[in-house]
């Protein structure tokens, strides 16, 4: 009687290999739902804006360069929604809103720094090839 080993292969930088197409479904969903969060020209920007302290929307503006109220507040609003920023309201006169990152935003930081690392050498890889051939 003979009995079939399987081996599953070890982590390849700590990452386990996908077995099933299930798991790669599932593994590429969650790197889709990562993307959505982080996408768009407005994010990054605002969310490194943010990182110095609590900002009123006025100076949010001023510091993102180009992006217009109504981007602004949109992107705001999303950041709100997943977690990464809270608005707070003071009852002063005239009324005083902060935004400001939270705890939970903190998560990201191993994430961009990993795409901050990546962009480099990626942006020299592609550089390098240009020059090359030009």
């Amino acid at each position: 009687m003979s009995t079939t080993l399987e081996v599953t292969p070890p982590p390849v930088n700590g990452i386990r290999p996908i077995h099933s197409a299930a798991e790669c479904t599932q593994s590429a969903q969650a790197v889709q739902d990562a993307l959505y969060v982080l996408s768009g020209k407005w994010k990054l920007p605002i969310i490194v804006s943010l990182s110095a302290g609590p900002k009123r929307f006025g100076e949010l503006q001023r510091l993102v360069k180009g992006i217009t109220a109504k981007v602004l507040s949109k992107e705001l609003k999303e950041l709100e929604m997943n977690e990464f920023a809270v608005r707070r309201v003071y009852a002063t006169i005239p009324v005083t809103v902060e935004y400001e990152l939270t705890e939970y935003s903190q998560s990201l930081n191993s994430i961009i720094e990993a795409l901050r690392d990546w962009g480099i050498q990626h942006r020299a890889r592609i550089l390098g090839k240009s020059k090359a051939v030009g």
